[in-house]
């Protein structure tokens, strides 16, 4: 009977997250505000990955904080991110994979792996869009872009994205925006996004035992 238990906990940790993130982060240092709530949610325990090949988006921003939310295990978890915004953004070829280890009945790991945006398909859309990144690598390009500016100043008006609702970053934090960036050949891993509006032209979604089908 135990080992029965076990096996049914096991299973409630296979939250499959069905709205992908996306990427976004500046190439320069970030400071983590002391204390601050990335997304306006707990974060699960598993970090993902995202791969695209060009990130177009606009009114970019981005100051440090921490997601919260706890281990597989249950377990208080903080772990520092680099919180991202945009009005909107424009994605071309978006893969996101999240692995789900040790799954019982003899299953082992498991790959959750979605695709949009790709050939045929118009890219990938959002709006209102906020990223908790922790790694990122990209050629970056950015357009009148102002580094070292207090996070208090960041204040979202006329549709511009400033720190995020409910979010209690450091309002004297180092941050920086840029009136456009342009990412190509990113990867990224994250820990959750949140869109006012976000659409999946050509969305695909597969499931796959192992790690050999994550995006990288």
């Amino acid at each position: 009977m135990s080992s029965q238990v076990r096996g049914g906990t096991r299973w409630k940790r296979f939250a499959v997250v069905m709205v992908p993130s996306v990427i976004a982060t500046a190439a320069v240092g970030v400071g983590l505000a002391q204390g601050a709530l990335a997304a306006s949610f707990s974060v699960s325990g598993q970090e993902f990955k995202v791969k695209a090949t060009q990130l177009e988006g606009w009114d970019f921003v981005q100051y440090g904080s921490v997601a919260s939310g706890k281990t597989l295990d249950g377990k208080d978890m903080n772990a520092p991110v680099a919180v991202s915004g945009f009005s909107k953004a424009y994605i071309t070829n978006m893969c996101q994979s999240v692995v789900t280890p040790e799954l019982p009945f003899g299953i082992g790991d498991v790959t959750l792996r979605l695709e949009a945006g790709g050939k045929g398909h118009d890219r990938v859309y959002a709006k209102d869009l906020y990223l908790d990144v922790s790694q990122l690598d990209a050629d970056a390009k950015f357009k009148n872009i102002d580094i070292g500016v207090a996070a208090g100043s960041l204040a979202k008006s006329k549709g511009k994205p400033g720190i995020q609702p409910k979010t209690e970053a450091n309002p004297y934090g180092f941050s920086q925006r840029a009136e456009k960036a342009v990412l190509d050949n990113v990867q990224q891993k994250a820990w959750a996004t949140t869109a006012g509006t976000f659409n999946l032209s050509g969305l695909k979604l597969r499931l796959s035992r192992g790690t050999d089908q994550e995006c990288y």
